[in-house]
């Protein structure tokens, strides 16, 4: 069945655009939320009158993410992380942490736009990332993995002071 979005459907298109999608689809689910209307001479001329203002919208968020872009590409984030003697990581970095930590950093973007080389980073160093902006757009952040040095060293200690610990107790218990 041809239709007309009435607003952006995620993963078939967006306000304006004319798709063929199953009857079932249609009258299901974007009917019933309003989504599309079926497409035909009525519909047609509609959706001709309110072009401009489509294209208006499209063009605003062009310039957003635009904009977001410039400032996801300027930024530099750094994540520490409690890692090993040899720089492997004790968890590993994924989509989640980033968006987490981009979060903080006052940005709202979805996991599922964070591209991170082999889906999870595992050990310390520097990496890029891609995150999926509108349409074709994408930015490239810089993620630096640190290791985390203090709780190491607060484990060791721990371990040390059991370790002198243990042989006290045996002696009283002897």
């Amino acid at each position: 069945m041809k239709v007309i979005l009435n607003a952006d459907v995620k993963h078939l298109g967006e306000e304006g655009d004319v798709k063929v999608v199953a009857n079932g689809y249609y009258r299901n689910f974007l009917f019933p939320r309003n989504l599309a209307v079926p497409y035909n001479e009525a519909t047609v001329a509609y959706f001709e009158s309110r072009k401009a203002e489509i294209e208006a919208k499209k063009d605003a968020k062009r310039q957003a993410s635009a904009s977001l872009k410039e400032k996801l590409e300027a930024l530099a984030l750094e994540i520490t992380m409690p890692a090993g003697t040899n720089g492997k990581l004790y968890g590993a970095v994924t989509s989640q942490s980033v968006m987490d930590l981009l979060a903080k950093q006052g940005f709202e973007i979805e996991r599922k736009k964070i591209e991170i080389p082999g889906l999870a980073i595992k050990s310390t160093g520097n990496y890029k990332l891609t995150i999926k902006l509108y349409e074709a757009q994408t930015a490239e952040v810089h993620l630096s993995v640190k290791a985390q040095e203090e709780k190491a060293a607060e484990g060791e200690k721990k371990a040390d002071k059991k370790a002198k610990a243990e042989p006290e107790t045996e002696a009283k218990a002897e």
